[in-house]
């Protein structure tokens, strides 16, 4: 779905790959991020986020939690990272950049309530005035943190088990709960998703949830409340990013938009650059049929079932005008292999790169940021776990 866009926007990706590959300069099963790219992406991203008052928090699972890229971020002018759970906030942490926004997928469970303190998100969302207090109880003397409210309507739109929060209309009456905990002080609200792609119009749609966070907004600002946080996650890109200011938005929080994969950017020409691939390898045949490693074959099923296709070759030139048909395993199946069209034009040890939606994070793949492929001069920057870890490949 994505992979046509990558030859057409970011052609240099599948040389870089394909070279470093065949060179044995990364791993097969790995996803490989394009730094310029992604930074180019974020630096336009922040201006027309600054420009219009609002905050950008990029999203980091989908790209393995990857501390090169993490950095890049605060460079390119982020003002911070959402993490969706704590493993991500941990993994930002350690990079040295702010953790712009924690606890809104996932709370944060108990124990660690201590712990995301000590790392000090600018905000930090709660579905419940359990959770806040666990967090004021958390706080050291003299300690302040801004919370926000998970708010939901009837009508909004979820994800099966993403359910939670505050009942909408009873939203003035939880933030003033809030402001009245020690140490905590009610900067907004935020719901998820505020955004989903339309199939039929080709365009990404508000959702019910956007209407639910905006009338919120206008309840808190006639009951009194001033400087409200708004935050409007899902499928962000820079596309939409002067329309929610307008709303009343203050925060967004990209993550496939920041490598140009959210499904809007497989359909159409979008500012940002694609600047994500998954490289694998031919490693056998069985009947005329050619395999390839899995490990990170995880498709993040934003569009129904569709042909999946591959750039296969040992060389650049080879690999782009060689697009084979995959089989990707069922997600009820452990991912070990790919299996290739029936003779296909293919070699044991070709490289094989994908174009699809990712999540790494889910997955067993490996991780490699890439420098200077806009200027020629792929690098690779290391290798990587899909949870952030350096990986001593080949040898541990």
């Amino acid at each position: 779905m994505f992979l046509k866009r990558i030859l057409f926007r970011n052609e240099a990706l599948i040389d870089a790959v394909v070279t470093l590959h065949q060179t044995y300069q990364i791993p097969s099963n790995a996803y490989v991020l394009d730094v310029d790219a992604i930074v180019e992406n974020v630096k336009m991203m922040a201006d027309l986020c600054h420009k219009n008052g609002m905050k950008l928090y990029p999203m980091t699972k989908q790209i393995g939690r990857n501390p090169v890229v993490i950095k890049a971020l605060g460079e390119a002018g982020a003002d911070g990272c959402v993490c969706v759970d704590m493993a991500d906030a941990r993994r930002v942490h350690e990079a040295g950049m702010k953790i712009g926004h924690l606890g809104h997928l996932v709370q944060v469970p108990a124990g660690e309530t201590a712990a995301a303190v000590a790392m000090e998100p600018e905000y930090w969302t709660v579905y419940s005035l359990e959770k806040a207090k666990a967090i004021s109880e958390a706080l050291p003397q003299g300690k302040t943190q801004k919370v926000m409210a998970r708010i939901y309507a009837e009508g909004d739109t979820y994800y099966t088990g993403h359910e939670g929060g505050f009942p909408a209309e009873e939203v003035v009456e939880t933030a003033r709960k809030l402001d009245a905990m020690p140490g905590l002080k009610f900067a907004g609200i935020t719901t998820f998703p505020t955004q989903l792609f339309d199939e039929t119009s080709v365009e990404i749609k508000h959702t019910h949830n956007y209407r639910t966070l905006l009338q919120a907004k206008e309840q808190l600002e006639t009951a009194g409340f001033t400087d409200i946080q708004i935050n409007a996650p899902g499928t962000t890109s820079s596309h939409l990013f002067e329309e929610m200011a307008a709303s009343g938005v203050t925060q967004v929080e990209p993550g496939h938009g920041m490598t140009g994969t959210t499904p809007i950017h497989a359909r159409k020409d979008l500012a940002e650059k694609p600047a994500m691939v998954y490289v694998s390898e031919v490693c056998h045949f069985y009947k005329n049929r050619g395999y390839c490693y899995g490990g990170g074959m995880y498709i993040d099923p934003v569009f129904p079932a569709y042909p999946v296709k591959a750039c296969v070759g040992s060389t650049p030139e080879a690999a782009k005008k060689n697009l084979v048909e995959c089989e990707i395993p069922n997600p009820a199946a452990i991912d070990y292999y790919g299996i290739f069209e029936q003779g296909a034009s293919m070699k044991q040890g070709d490289t094989v790169v994908f174009g699809f939606r990712a999540q790494a994070f889910v997955t067993r793949a490996f991780v490699v940021p890439v420098l200077g492929i806009s200027r020629g001069t792929p690098k690779v920057a290391g290798i990587f776990d899909s949870d952030g870890k350096v990986m001593g490949w080949p040898n541990w």
